[in-house]
């Protein structure tokens, strides 16, 4: 017998599945501190924990290439370090 995987990508096989390579301008893309942002993982590019998919946070502030974005997760918030293919502004 084989043992079980107890990866961060155990079960992430239909959230992660690659639908369409994202545009040049989501890789362009340019956020402000303060705005509020969605989360949506794109699998062709580096990403950090897929528990973060779907979540909306706040832009904290931007280092490197990447946002540290703060996002609730359960009753702790935490930073997230994402590039901006991954975000997306969030909707009123």
């Amino acid at each position: 017998m084989v043992r079980k995987s107890y990866g961060k990508m155990r079960g992430v096989r239909k959230k992660l599945k690659l639908r369409k390579k994202p545009t040049l301008t989501r890789y362009l893309a340019r956020f402000a501190e303060g705005e509020r942002v969605h989360i949506n993982i794109v699998s062709s590019s580096k990403f950090s924990h897929p528990r973060f998919h779907g979540h909306t946070g706040t832009v904290v502030q931007k280092q490197g290439r990447a946002y540290v974005v703060s996002v609730q997760d359960g009753r702790k918030t935490k930073l997230v370090y994402m590039r901006p293919e991954h975000l997306s502004p969030a909707k009123k």
